[in-house]
């Protein structure tokens, strides 16, 4: 450490707390323990802190922000080998570089953890996946909450589902294939959508969202059988359980909602 001009300098315990954010008591600290102490004087008497005794210091602050104890420190500093400062700064680096995968973990829980509380799943990826299949994308979760975030059905939605277990969004599950499975088979059998069958399983639609979800009114009902052929990923949905199917489960909602409005 010089001068500019050559000449060996040395640095006030002030000048060296400035320089290195330490405060002038924990300097001080170090110097009556023996992990730091300052190795040369002024002509009044005053500790002065040579290149040396500075170097070290460097040491000592990147081992505190690893959060090695002030023990464990002066162990690597005077381990009677007196690693040159090459080795140091590989320890050192090893260390950050450990300390940073944790991190980078820590950072990862944390953003599902956010995930979860923001969209009210209490699944991780691969769990939603093995439920709901390729199909539910963060595309889809984001353009949801673009379209009716700010709806009545939506926050009813979040509110219900943000106490859904996993077992909960497996009977979901269950529920959504079953009456799939009912449309499949009554278009299968022929049946038209305004026969009791597909009525019955557009029905069953209806209700698993009122009570899972949020409220449906059969007449609310046609607006999502209409999404169902309007908006090609949906049709995709059903059409690849049976071709057609999107445009009979439609029709088959807007007959019920007939039924439902001529029976109140």
């Amino acid at each position: 450490m010089t001068d500019g001009t050559g000449v060996l300098t040395v640095l006030t315990v002030g000048q060296v707390a400035e320089r290195f954010g330490v405060t002038v008591r924990t300097l001080h600290h170090y110097d009556a323990i023996g992990l730091l102490s300052p190795s040369a004087r002024s002509h009044a008497g005053y500790r002065l802190y040579t290149e040396q005794d500075v170097t070290r210091l460097q040491h000592v602050v990147v081992y505190r922000r690893l959060d090695f104890s002030l023990e464990e420190i002066a162990q690597l500093l005077d381990d009677g080998t007196q690693p040159a400062l090459l080795e140091h700064l590989r320890r050192q680096r090893s260390a950050v570089v450990s300390r940073l995968e944790e991190l980078a973990e820590l950072v990862t829980a944390i953003d599902r953890a956010l995930e979860r509380e923001m969209t009210g799943i209490d699944l991780t990826r691969e769990e939603q996946r093995e439920l709901f299949g390729d199909g539910f994308t963060d595309e889809y979760a984001a353009e949801a909450e673009e379209r009716w975030g700010g709806t009545e059905a939506w926050r009813q939605s979040q509110q219900r589902t943000s106490r859904y277990t996993k077992a909960d969004w497996e009977e979901v599950k269950a529920e959504t294939d079953a009456v799939n499975a009912a449309f499949v088979a009554a278009m299968e059998a022929g049946l038209p959508p305004t026969s009791e069958e597909a009525m019955d399983a557009a029905e069953r639609a209806r209700l698993q969202i009122h009570e899972r979800f949020y409220d449906l009114s059969a007449e609310f009902h046609r607006n999502l059988g209409d999404m169902y052929v309007s908006d090609p990923r949906f049709t995709a949905t059903y059409d690849d359980l049976r071709p057609g199917l999107a445009q009979y489960v439609r029709d088959a909602i807007h007959a019920n909602a007939d039924r439902q409005t001529a029976g109140g």
